[in-house]
């Protein structure tokens, strides 16, 4: 299971910079890693695991703006097709989960 956060904040105040740059930071403290500007993603091993981290993002959304969080299966995260210019790159290894029996 995988958690997608984009977001968009407004910065045109210190105030504002402050606040995006605090989210980003929580955001990041609990796994997130960026994708690209605005647009991190945590792999979560069950999706209960997927709804915490949900309710985590939740409490620390900023004042003013627009947070997406989009859930999607390790299945659909493998059929992604990222391109770096005009070349088609292919996906990094997915993280190892723990087996415990």
């Amino acid at each position: 299971m995988w958690l997608f956060v984009f977001f968009d904040l407004p910065v045109g105040t210190k105030k504002e910079m402050k606040a995006a740059a605090r989210f980003r930071k929580d955001i990041m403290r609990d796994g997130f890693t960026m994708m690209q500007f605005s647009v991190y993603i945590r792999h979560c091993p069950s999706g209960e695991n997927a709804d915490v981290h949900q309710k985590r993002v939740n409490r620390v959304i900023p004042e003013k703006g627009q947070v997406s969080i989009l859930m999607i299966t390790d299945k659909q995260y493998g059929d992604i097709v990222n391109y770096w210019g005009a070349k088609e790159k292919p996906l990094g290894p997915a993280p190892q989960q723990l087996e415990l029996f």
